[in-house]
């Protein structure tokens, strides 16, 4: 049987053009690269799974091969590139190791790359054993250290270094780079199903990737919304906009019913409030134009939430997402969760009915 390679790692970028979502930075590192003007210590900052690792490596490998004038370099200078886990080897030891070694020179290339990962996990003492390194390497040497959480750092490793914020991944770029997959893998992918779990993996790209191939294994080939209901307990679209029509023709039996027919499904009732309170807010972004852009929502769905939002108030959306959002809040503490949420759907459906009246009354 063929050895099974995960997408994180089979479509992992080897070239900084290939790096999704973080044009800002490859393009700085790429140029700095080829006007010789990279720093000796650079700090890779920013969410797990949007790229921080992978640019330290491309980098790594790029900065031999264009000292060496290597267009197309025979090799990846693997032998030039050190990587520590800071996560396990925190220690003031693993620091001295690092330090000692750091002064013998490369064998090939110009310069070897030390890529610290989850530096923020290193002791104070690891830290300070590695202040002076940091502040005066060898001119073979160059630092990249890469975490999560910059502000565990301290302040005096901070000055010393060069640092880069990667940012999340956006919706869209998640849902582009998944779509390729799926066709180079000959999968048929709904955008809506791809929306989803861009949206769920909350700018990480790497956790993208593993939901898509684990539904990709259950769904065998097609991976559809259907799919997704049946393996993440998640709601579409659609669910949302009938409750919306529920609430608007003031209807709690409805309401109460269709709510029910969810639970009896397996979904969850706080997820259910956290999607109607997304569901309302798109609702409110789609009410201007000038706002459109900022809908989180599958293209197919986005003239539908636009024809809505024409035919609800303002005030009631606002009203409608400070309610729902109030009964999240009290979801878990609650020792009757489900009358939590019904509560919140009569609710609703009552302040739909009152802005009726004040109409009516006008």
């Amino acid at each position: 049987m063929e050895h099974f390679v995960v997408s994180a790692l089979k479509y992992r970028p080897k070239a900084f053009e290939e790096v999704i979502g973080q044009e800002a930075i490859t393009r700085t590192l790429e140029n700095a690269i080829r006007s010789d003007q990279l720093a000796q210590a650079l700090l890779f900052c920013g969410p797990r799974g949007v790229g921080k690792t992978t640019c330290a490596r491309i980098v790594a490998r790029q900065v031999n091969a264009f000292e060496q004038n290597e267009a197309s370099p025979p090799n990846d200078y693997s032998f030039n590139i050190f990587e520590l886990d800071a996560a396990s080897n925190n220690s003031v030891d693993d620091i001295r190791a690092l330090t000692d070694q750091v002064r013998i020179p490369p064998q090939i290339g110009s310069y070897k790359v030390y890529i610290i990962d989850e530096v923020h996990m290193l002791s104070t003492a690891a830290f300070n054993a590695f202040l002076k390194t940091l502040e005066e390497p060898p001119k073979h040497a160059i630092f990249i250290l890469a975490t999560t959480e910059k502000h565990k750092i301290l302040p005096t490793i901070l000055s010393r270094c060069q640092i880069y914020d990667f940012k999340r991944i956006s919706i869209t770029d998640t849902v582009s780079h998944l779509q390729q997959i799926a066709n180079d893998q000959g999968i048929i992918a709904e955008e809506q199903a791809l929306f989803h779990i861009a949206k769920k993996s909350d700018g990480a790209l790497r956790d993208a990737l593993s939901l898509f191939d684990r539904l990709v294994s259950f769904s065998q080939g097609t991976l559809s919304m259907e799919v997704l209901s049946e393996q993440m307990n998640v709601l579409d679209q659609e669910t949302f906009f009938t409750v919306t029509a529920h609430i608007k023709a003031s209807n709690t039996s409805a309401l109460l019913l269709h709510f029910d027919e969810l639970l009896k499904k397996g979904y969850d009732g706080l997820h259910f409030l956290l999607g109607l309170s997304s569901h309302f807010r798109d609702l409110l972004v789609a009410k201007s134009s000038d706002t459109e852009a900022l809908l989180n929502a599958a293209s197919i769905f986005k003239g539908r939430y636009i024809k809505e939002a024409s035919a609800l108030e303002k005030t009631f959306l606002l009203e409608a997402i400070d309610l729902v959002t109030a009964h999240s809040l009290s979801y878990k503490s609650s020792d009757n969760q489900r009358l939590v949420v019904e509560l919140c759907l009569l609710q609703l459906a009552s302040l739909e009915e009152g802005l009726s009246k004040k109409k009516s009354l006008t």
